[in-house]
């Protein structure tokens, strides 16, 4: 069977032809140009499908799209999603097959993220686990017993939100020191950049003093990686940030099997051996038993294979 796969996000739609045994097929990627409305947007996905099935004698069975945002327990509908300005409320199922002429199923990107990693990632050997998307902002996914965990409304999983310190710094959650706010892409970066301009000796100052704003975490990593004991305990300092995080996920859900994708991610052992460490120390001792933190290389794919499965598996 195969399914057509799409991550849609404020800057490029995704989009993949899948096969649920050989993988995907091909994919392709166009600018989503969220500025112009969202019935751009919806054109645009037309076209992305279009693209993706010219030359082609493929018969997808329908189409799972990943979206940003919390979606209706449907799995049809997006509320107020991020990176989508003026959006509000918006059936995109249905908008989606009015356009393409096929069934449209659709749940949270992080979700899928989640549920790719379950089915064709370093996952495939876990009934349950939470998965951390560490990139721009920090998404979360909790795949329970091989299902994806929902909650009531479906709008479980939201984990960057989950507050570390009530003093900390602001992010997009709507309190202080959630762990967006230490592991989302520009806010590690701003940490960074308060901690480097302290320390005018060091060659990330020099690299950056009239550039802040281009510091990325992975100029952080590769710093680490030459031997700058700075960036070394920036990264240190992130990683436990996030095994507090972990504490907290694993002492709620009893689920000892952490996945982390995205850009920040990539840091490697600079973060998650000090995650580790930090979750070790204060999770209860019960929860030693099976605790892992594991990265997923699957990057972007991930939530194209998660989206198609979707589709493979409920259309």
């Amino acid at each position: 069977m195969i399914a057509i796969g799409i991550d849609l996000g404020g800057t490029n739609i995704k989009t993949a032809l899948v096969d649920k045994e050989k993988g995907i097929l091909k994919n392709l990627s166009i600018p989503t140009e969220a500025d112009k409305g969202k019935d751009h947007v919806f054109d645009r996905i037309k076209i992305s499908v279009e693209k993706l099935l010219m030359d082609t004698n493929a018969e997808p069975i329908g189409i799972g799209m990943g979206t940003p945002g919390m979606v209706s327990l449907d799995r049809s509908t997006v509320n107020n999603p991020p990176n989508l300005t003026g959006w509000g409320v918006v059936n995109v199922a249905e908008e989606v097959k009015k356009r393409t002429g096929y069934n449209c199923i659709i749940d949270n990107d992080a979700n899928l993220a989640a549920l790719g990693c379950s089915r064709f990632g370093v996952g495939k050997d876990f009934d349950s686990l939470i998965m951390l998307t560490l990139g721009t902002g920090v998404g979360g996914g909790i795949i329970f017993n091989r299902k994806l965990f929902r909650g009531t409304t479906g709008s479980a999983a939201e984990l960057g939100h989950v507050i570390i310190n009530y003093h900390g710094p602001l992010s997009n959650s709507n309190t202080r020191g959630g762990i967006e706010a230490y592991l989302g892409q520009r806010f590690l970066s701003r940490y960074a950049s308060d901690v480097i301009r302290q320390q005018p000796d060091n060659p990330l100052y020099n690299k950056f003093k009239n550039k802040f704003d281009e510091l990325e975490p992975v100029d952080i990593y590769q710093a680490a990686e030459d031997g700058n004991k700075l960036a070394a305990e920036i990264l240190e300092k992130t990683g436990e940030k996030l095994g507090y995080a972990i504490v907290n996920y694993i002492h709620m859900m009893d689920i000892r099997k952490i996945v982390v994708s995205g850009g920040v991610a990539k840091a490697g052992h600079w973060l998650i051996e000090p995650a580790k460490k930090m979750a070790f120390k204060y999770l209860m001792p019960p929860f030693h038993d099976g605790f892992d933190i594991i990265y997923e290389p699957l990057g972007n794919d991930a939530a194209l294979y998660g989206a198609s499965s979707l589709a493979l598996e409920h259309l």
